[in-house]
Order: structure tokens, then C-alpha cells, then sequence
């Protein structure tokens, strides 16, 4: 079986796939064009976030039996069409938890403390000490909007920082869990009244889109915080530019966004204002975190296609 591997994943994932008999070309740099004219000659495509694979991908490929993203979201990939035509997709829900949920906390603590500004400003030779007053997260309410994986992982963490922990799913947990975990369970629209911080863990869905809006924002307490690290259009970005301006919001951290790289100007003015700390998509960018991805979509894609399967 040929796999076309469009992203770079960690080494230990080709090299066992390659241990078990596929053939592997890697086109880390391919582009759209260059992918649609080749993918028929491939039973497999690998990919991360970069590459999309939209209806005419998966319609040009007439061998794909599967699609891999080595990652957790699905938005670059058009699930309903490659299940249209028989495509299997697998992914790594598994390996964002410890990544992302850290990355919640030293974006949090960059914000409240001011120190992505400070290290600019004593870099441009200041001495910011006056600009630098911060608070402190104990005792603070963050409210949890989806609580998977990675969601429980930011409420045990929260935990530690002596923070109380409300949360928002579709599907609220057993009791017993919400004891395990300390955390109590609010509507969404209560949570937002309550929480000094509200931190977005839930997948780009049409349910999901633009789940935060201008009538959410008029909802939350003036002087919160808000954190996304799941999908940039979970916000009405827009509204939430208008709500950081105005003074109704503390500030934002974000880590995702509607255009990736941003490129209208309401997204460049959204990214430059002194109250928002931002990263360019990084929340399983970590060794541990790549690594394990590579490994269990190749341990998935050998267990579903390989010799013994077949």
C-alpha cells in the first residue's frame, strides 16, 4: 500500500510504518494543486493541519482507502465525503491533553502577569516595573467550555492553582467524576456570568461556530478573560475585537484564529492589542506530543491496513 505523507510527522511513526511493509513517499511542502494531480497514485494520505482535504482531494483520489491525521481536530479534512465515498479517517484524539492544557496556563499567566509585555519592553531597553501590576489565579472561577480530554487536564491543573472550576458540556459528567475532578456543572450562559476566566475546548462543529457571540460576551463579567486554544471560529472574533476595545474584557489568549496565518485587518488589529497574547496554532506543538501522534496513527493505520488485517 502507497501513503502519500503530506505533513511532517516525528520519525518513529514512518519508520514503523515502513517496518510494516508500506511504501512511503513524503511531500512535506506540497501544495493543493500538486496533491489533487498525484493522489490517485495512493491508497493512504497523511496529513496534520496544514493540508487541506476537501471534497475534489478526496473525489481525485480513486485508490485512497484512508485518510490519517496525526493530530485531534478533523476541520481540514471533509469527513462527510471521504465516508461518502468509503474513505476511512483516522486521527489522534489522544495526545493534545498535557500540550494544550499547559499551553492554557502559560498563556494565562503571560496575560495576567504581563510578562510577554515586560519581556518586550526591557528588550527595547525600559524598565516597565509601573505597567506591570498583575493578579493572581487563586481563588479566581474559570469556566471550562467542553470538558474531554484536554478539558479535564486544564481542571486538574486549575485545581493546583487553588482556582474553583465550573463547567459546560453537551454531555455533563457523572457525579462522581465531577467530585474526582472538584468541579461543578452551569449552563453555558450561567458560566459565562460567573467565571473571572472562560478557556474554549470543544471542536469546530456548525453547532460550535461562533458559539461565544457579541449576546455571550454582553453576558460575561467585565474584567474576564477569555482563552481559545480549540478552533479560531468557536469566537465571533469580530465581536470579540469590539469587547477587548471597549474595556468590557481584561484580555484574550489565543492560540487559533478564523485565517491561519490572519490576513484582514480587524485579525491584525485583534492580534496587536497590549491585552492579547497570542501563538500561532501551537497547542500540541511539543516533542511528546508529535511524537506520540506519528506513533499511534501509524499503530492505527497498521492495525486497519496492514498484512494481518488484510
Amino acid at each position: 500500500m502507497k501513503i502519500l505523507v503530506a505533513d511532517e510527522i516525528s520519525s518513529e511513526g514512518i519508520d514503523a510504518l515502513k517496518k510494516a511493509g508500506f511504501e512511503l513517499d513524503l511531500r512535506f511542502d506540497i501544495t493543493y494543486d500538486e496533491l489533487k494531480k498525484i493522489i490517485p497514485n495512493y491508497e493512504g494520505l497523511i496529513v496534520r493541519s496544514r493540508t487541506k482535504v476537501d471534497g475534489e482531494i478526496i473525489k481525485a483520489g480513486v485508490n485512497l482507502r484512508f485518510i490519517g491525521r496525526a493530530g485531534v481536530g478533523l476541520d481540514n479534512i471533509d469527513v462527510k465525503a471521504a465516508e461518502a465515498k468509503g474513505v476511512v479517517v483516522l486521527n489522534t484524539p489522544e495526545i493534545a491533553a498535557t500540550s494544550v492544557s499547559e499551553l492554557v496556563f502559560g498563556m494565562l499567566l503571560s496575560l495576567v502577569r504581563k510578562i510577554s509585555v515586560c519581556d518586550r519592553l526591557m528588550k527595547m531597553g525600559e524598565w516597565p516595573k509601573k505597567f506591570a501590576m498583575g493578579f493572581e489565579l487563586k481563588d479566581k472561577t474559570i469556566g471550562i467550555i467542553g470538558i474531554g480530554r484536554i478539558g479535564k487536564e486544564v481542571a486538574k491543573k486549575a485545581k493546583a492553582f487553588g482556582m474553583r472550576v465550573i463547567y459546560y458540556d453537551i454531555i455533563r459528567l457523572n457525579p462522581s467524576v465531577e467530585r474526582e475532578l472538584g468541579v461543578e456543572y452551569f449552563e453555558l450562559d450561567d458560566l459565562l456570568k460567573n467565571s473571572d476566566i472562560v478557556t474554549l475546548h470543544v471542536p469546530l462543529t456548525p453547532q460550535t461556530k461562533y458559539l461565544i457571540n457579541e449576546d455571550k460576551f454582553k453576558l460575561m463579567k467585565k474584567g474576564a478573560i477569555i482563552i481559545n486554544t480549540s478552533r479560531g471560529a468557536v469566537i465571533d472574533n469580530k465581536a470579540l475585537l469590539k469587547y477587548l476595545k471597549n474595556g468590557h474584557l481584561y484580555g484574550a489568549c489565543l492560540d487559533v484564529f478564523e485565517n491561519e496565518p490572519p490576513k484582514e485587518s480587524w485579525e491584525k488589529e485583534l492580534i496587536s492589542l497590549e491585552n492579547v497574547v497570542v501563538t500561532p496554532h501551537i497547542g500540541s506543538m511539543t516533542v511528546e506530543a508529535q511524537r506520540m501522534a506519528s506513533i499511534l496513527l501509524a499503530n492505527k493505520i497498521i492495525e486497519a491496513f496492514g498484512e494481518k488485517s488484510l
